[in-house]
This record gives structure tokens, sequence and C-alpha cells, in this order.
């Protein structure tokens, strides 16, 4: 009885040492689509994630704006709501689908009324004090916005590698499609990242314009240390990909039920920050020994299959 009452206080003494899992704030946007069919599509993307968002569990605060709500009024309130409701620990995420234009200087986000540009929305982003941020741009001319939008901690996600493509893109399709999509999972951690998505979604825009027998148009990039130039794969020299690696965006199977799990969301929390530990390990090999490499990732590979297993039970 005596050795049944040490290991529940431990377990509780475990539980209670954990982190709660942060709240992920999602801001979708359908801007402007300027004819029906476009503005149908960007109008059912935005509400496809907006369902597979609230479906996937766990905490997430998702607000989606389309049609008329899709305005400048309507985005600066909804931002300003999520500046005061979320947490320096949170997550946020902004996604932006429609059109965007870029006049060599100056990147807008079109929307319904006038339009709003690189440096407002970063404005507006610089308020919400959740320190992990992730842009989503899957608009044409999306990299003109990527100079404005870049701080350290947030990541920038475009569908175009600079202001200049400017067709209409299809990236945000599969982007969408990437995050109910298991395959999207490569390291089958049970979790889609923000890098596997991009991957997943960068593929398959790819493979369409291919399979279109068109020149592509759009060429995804991503951003995410703050200060270097956008990049279209992980370096380990630069740092780029180490914050998109570690950004989860939705939970999928065993962790999807344990997201939604109010016990198992500690150990879901344990969990993500262990992995990301080990994927910072990773992009601070080469400045460390290999002796405390290998020691400091044996304890969290050691730690990280603990959880798993409690994950399980």
């Amino acid at each position: 009885m005596k050795t049944v009452c040490i290991g529940l206080c431990l377990g509780c003494f475990f539980l209670s040492a954990l982190p709660a899992r942060a709240t992920v704030y999602w801001v979708t946007v359908a801007g402007l689509g300027g004819e029906p069919e476009y503005e149908q599509r960007f109008t059912s993307l935005a509400k496809e994630l907006d369902k597979l968002l609230k479906a996937s569990g766990g905490e997430a605060r998702v607000y989606t704006l389309t049609g008329n709500d899709a305005s400048r009024t309507h985005m600066a309130d909804t931002m300003g709501l999520v500046a005061r409701e979320a947490q320096p620990e949170d997550d946020f995420v902004l996604v932006l689908i429609g059109h965007g234009s870029f006049d060599g200087i100056e990147y807008k986000f079109n929307l319904v009324g006038p339009d709003i540009s690189a440096a407002e929305l970063a404005t507006l982003c610089d308020r919400v004090p959740a320190r992990r941020q992730l842009i989503v741009n899957t608009t044409s001319a999306s990299g003109g916005s990527i100079p404005a939008l870049q701080r350290p901690s947030r990541a920038i996600i475009s569908a175009t590698k600079s202001g200049t493509e400017k067709n209409a893109t299809v990236f945000a399709r599969y982007w969408v499609e990437a995050l109910q999509d298991p395959d999207a999972d490569v390291d089958k951690s049970e979790a889609i990242s923000a890098l596997e998505a991009f991957t997943y979604a960068d593929h398959k825009t790819a493979s369409f314009y291919e399979s279109q027998k068109r020149l592509a148009t759009e060429h995804a990039v991503f951003e995410d240390t703050g200060k270097n130039e956008p990049v279209r794969a992980p370096s380990v020299e630069n740092g780029e990909g180490l914050l998109v690696s570690s950004f989860t965006l939705v939970p999928l199977g065993a962790a999807q039920k344990a997201a939604n799990d109010p016990a198992k969301r500690a150990l879901l929390a344990k969990k993500e920050e262990l992995e990301r530990q080990i994927d910072t390990l990773k992009y601070e090999k080469a400045a460390m020994s290999q002796e405390d490499y290998q020691k400091q990732l044996r304890s969290a590979l050691v730690e990280l299959a603990r959880v798993q297993e409690e994950l399980e039970k």
C-alpha cells in the first residue's frame, strides 16, 4: 500500500510539473475575390480550414473572416480581440487567402473596402503577445510582404518567392489539404508541423503545374529567423527551419484524442516541448562537442519515450 501511495504521489508530482498546453489562436481571412469564381474559392477554403481547426481538438481559438466581414475594420477588431486574450506562452497563426498586390515597394492584401499593407499587418501582429507566431500568406505577390513582416520568433510562409509573382496562386488549396492528410506527417509524430504543411503544399503545387503543363508562376518560400532571406528548404547553417519545424499546427490520431482529454493535455504539451528541444539540438550540433550533443539528445529521447508511453496508456 505504501508503494502504491508513493507511486501515486510521484505521478501527481510529475503531472503537476508539466507545462500547461498552450492555446493556439488562429485568424483566417479570405480577402476580396474580385470575380465570383475567386470569391467562392477563397471563401470555401477559409470555411474548410475553420471547420477542420475547430474539429482538431485541444486548446484552439479559431476566428475566420469571409465575405463582407473580410474588411480592414473587422480584421483589426479581430486581431485586437486576440491581442487582449492571448498570453506570451500561446501560439498565434494568421492565414491570408486571396489576392495580393505589390508595386515594387509595398505589398497590400486585397480586402473589402480599403486594402491593408504588409506594414499594417505587422503592426497588428506585433500587438499580439504570443511569442511564437506564424503568418501564412497564400496570396499572389505574397513574397513582397516578407520584409515588413519579419521579426524574431515569427515564421512567415508565402506562396510566392517575391512580389513579382503576381498570378493567382493555388498554394492555399494544398495548405488546407496538408492539415487533413496523414501523409503530410512525414516524421510520424501524430501532428502536422508548419514545415511539414509547407513541404506538402509546395510539392503539390509543383505537381499541379506539371500536370497542367504550365510554367509555374508561384514558388513558395519561408523565413523564420527574422533576419535572413526567405528559403525553400531548411538550412542548419543559417538557422532557417527551426521554428517552422517545431510549430505544431494540428494533432492527428492518438495525439488528437489526447488534446481532447484534459488529463492528457499536459503530457501532450511535454511531448511537444521535448520535440522542440530535439529539433533545437540538431541546429546547435555544430557548436557543441559530440559528447555533449549525444548526452543531451539521449536524455531528451529517453524522456520523450517515457512521455509517449504515458500518453498511450
